[in-house]
């Protein structure tokens, strides 16, 4: 699933085809009139999965996301599949005025992720099911740019590289969004090609943001360095990792040891 550090050869890595590093793209500040313009006429496409199609009479709400304010629009019907967005439409992060909320923590990356996920059930790479091969696997699975470029995000907090579906699963859990954190889960377990310093950043990230009720992110990633020991122990990437402890660490000695003990 990943490789060792970007300045390492590629023997260390476990697949060359499916690169790991995304590009910031800027694009341009449209007012919150043309936003609500193009979501009126643009947005055709099916809502989540059992859910009730959202009315296209919904007020639009205006969302300014990270700190760069970028603005996006949204049916208030469609936000509100989100327990998260029921409160803010309601609460101290809505300005009732201009019908807009405010996210400034948020990845603007991140967000319209989401925001596609809770009008389509999806968000890109879309799963796709593999007749031939009998197994699902991620759209432009033949290790297309574009999924490659897709497959991690800057993160500012992170301070750097942070897998994408990783950061979708954090997101979902502070949205009250438990099928969108499945859907990520099973797409984080298909990529491929993922740096080592990736992974162990990934990880930091996960267990920062994730309760400790919930593991399933988190054993993934035990489970997952465990299996690929050797890897990690030829990247360099690990001693300084376990330098700076945390609770990361003292999980993965426990599955190590259960792993050596089994």
């Amino acid at each position: 699933m990943f490789g060792s550090s970007r300045a390492r050869c590629s023997k260390d890595s476990f697949s060359r085809n499916r690169a790991g590093k995304s590009t910031k793209q800027k694009r341009s500040f449209r007012g919150a009139a043309t936003l609500r313009s193009k979501v009126e006429k643009a947005i055709q496409c099916s809502p989540i999965k059992g859910q009730a199609s959202p009315t296209m009479t919904s007020a639009i709400i205006t969302l300014c996301v990270g700190p760069d304010q970028r603005l996006f629009a949204a049916h208030e019907d469609v936000l509100c599949h989100s327990p998260f967005f029921q409160a803010a439409c309601r609460g101290q992060f809505f300005d009732s005025t201009s019908q807009r909320i405010d996210l400034p923590d948020e990845e603007p990356e991140i967000f319209s992720s989401v925001l596609e996920y809770l009008y389509k059930g999806d968000y890109y790479p879309r799963l796709e099911f593999d007749k031939g091969r009998n197994q699902w696997q991620l759209e432009d699975g033949d290790g297309g740019a574009r999924a490659a470029a897709e497959s991690t995000v800057y993160h500012n907090a992170a301070g750097g590289l942070v897998l994408k579906d990783t950061v979708i699963y954090c997101t979902a859990e502070r949205y009250a969004l438990p099928e969108l954190k499945r859907l990520a889960l099973r797409k984080q377990g298909l990529q491929s090609g993922i740096q080592c310093s990736t992974i162990l950043s990934s990880a930091r990230y996960a267990y920062a943001h994730t309760p400790d009720s919930d593991s399933k992110l988190r054993a993934h990633y035990l489970a997952l360095i465990v299996r690929s020991r050797a890897t990690f122990k030829r990247s360099g990437t690990m001693q300084m990792e376990m330098e700076l402890g945390g609770r990361l660490f003292f999980d993965l000695f426990v599955a190590m040891s259960n792993h050596i003990v089994s």
